[in-house]
């Protein structure tokens, strides 16, 4: 709190000093809370307002439920440098229940609090909260940007704590890292609570270990992003992640396109989980494996005008009662959007979207656990913006 308090002040002392010619002389003898020398340290900090408010208009098997004004996306920012080789990232999303992890300490709303150590021109090390690298476009879009992740992001933590070093090669266009990150932001007892655990032993290292290249090709129209990690969930149990995500520019038209594949020992995401325990208290889920699909395109018709068009698929597997895999559900999305940004000074953007989902559930899962198909809507007209506030 004293850091905000900090910054409020600064935003006011414009109008402070205002106020101040209007004052009797005596009243010029008090000094500023913040030294006249120190000042000057804040032209390195940023301070953003991310921000997506919205009208939603919410339907279920295409019948009409519900509307109401809604802050999706409220994530303050802070960032900057304190040093010529040291610099600092703090977020902090208020539209999310500030729970506290008890394997990191830290309030799950926290996205990022982490400094950068500028080791050479080309090498960084990150300590701290950080988002895992995983690669993808889909994850490297500011939070706001997403009207609606994909499954494997949505309920996975992307937010660890932990180390991490980046090197990029002199040319500028290949970038690669190593993380060591815990594994999760909570323990084995409470990420799973309310299930038998019995016969799962929790690791003494959950630690997660994340490889990550980004690549600039063809002159700048192809980037990728891969990664491979390999979590400890518990003891004898990992998962292994593999992601890769390419982005095309051609012109005014983007294609994004991000496959990702996860297989866990022991349910992560927590999809299966909630299928196959149907309410009793059964073991979590385990050989889980999910596979997905994310595309996007963007097309530029005028400086003002963007269209947009996301669509993603998922599919679960997993085992139960000693059978072989099955699949249990393939969910679908499909994200139509239009923006329009009219001014070109200030990245703020209204905009209209319909975020399409559709849970078709396979015959196993409607035997075995009574699953029913069903889809969801969700009509949006609202504004999506980073303000850059100092």
């Amino acid at each position: 709190m004293k850091k905000y308090f900090v910054y409020l002040v600064v935003i006011l002392l414009p109008f402070a000093a205002i106020a101040q010619n209007q004052e009797n002389a005596s009243d010029l003898k008090y000094e500023s809370l913040i030294p006249i020398a120190k000042q000057s340290l804040l032209k390195d900090v940023d301070v953003i307002f991310n921000t997506r408010l919205a009208l939603d208009n919410r339907f279920e098997e295409g019948e009409y439920q519900s509307s109401n004004f809604s802050a999706n996306q409220f994530r303050l920012e802070v960032k900057g440098k304190i040093h010529e080789k040291i610099s600092f990232r703090f977020r902090d999303r208020y539209t999310r229940e500030h729970k506290v992890g008890d394997l990191d300490g830290m309030s799950r709303s926290t996205d990022l609090a982490y400094l950068v150590f500028k080791l050479s021109p080309q090498t960084n090390l990150t300590v701290g909260k950080q988002s895992a690298d995983w690669g993808g476009m889909e994850l490297d879009f500011n939070p706001i940007d997403i009207l609606e992740y994909n499954d494997l992001i949505e309920y996975a933590d992307n937010y660890l704590i932990g180390a991490g070093i980046s090197h990029t090669l002199k040319d500028g266009k290949n970038k690669f890292g190593l993380q060591a990150l815990n594994t999760r932001t909570k323990s084995l007892e409470v990420q799973y609570e309310g299930h038998d655990l019995s016969g799962i032993t929790a690791a003494k290292a959950p630690l997660a270990f994340v490889t990550s290249w980004r690549g600039n090709l063809f002159g700048g129209k192809l980037e990728t992003a891969y990664s491979y990690s390999y979590f400890t969930e518990a003891k004898d149990k990992v998962m292994n992640y593999f992601v890769l995500g390419n982005k095309l520019k051609l012109n005014k038209l983007t294609l994004m396109y991000d496959f990702q594949y996860s297989l866990e020992d022991l349910d992560n995401k927590g999809i299966a989980t909630g299928i196959i325990t149907t309410g009793d208290f059964q073991a979590p889920a385990q050989d889980v494996k999910y596979v997905e699909h994310w595309m996007r395109a963007e097309y530029q018709v005028q400086p003002s005008i963007n269209l947009l068009l996301s669509v993603m698929t998922n599919n679960t597997y997993a085992k139960y009662d000693g059978s072989s895999s099955e699949k249990l559900v393939t969910t679908y999305g499909l994200i139509p959007t239009i923006q329009y940004s009219p001014w070109k000074d200030i990245n703020l953007k209204f905009y209209a979207s319909y975020v399409a989902r559709k849970y078709d559930y396979s015959n196993f899962s409607k035997t075995q656990f009574s699953s029913a198909d069903r889809n969801t809507g969700r009509l949006s007209i609202g504004i999506i913006a980073p303000l850059l506030v100092l």
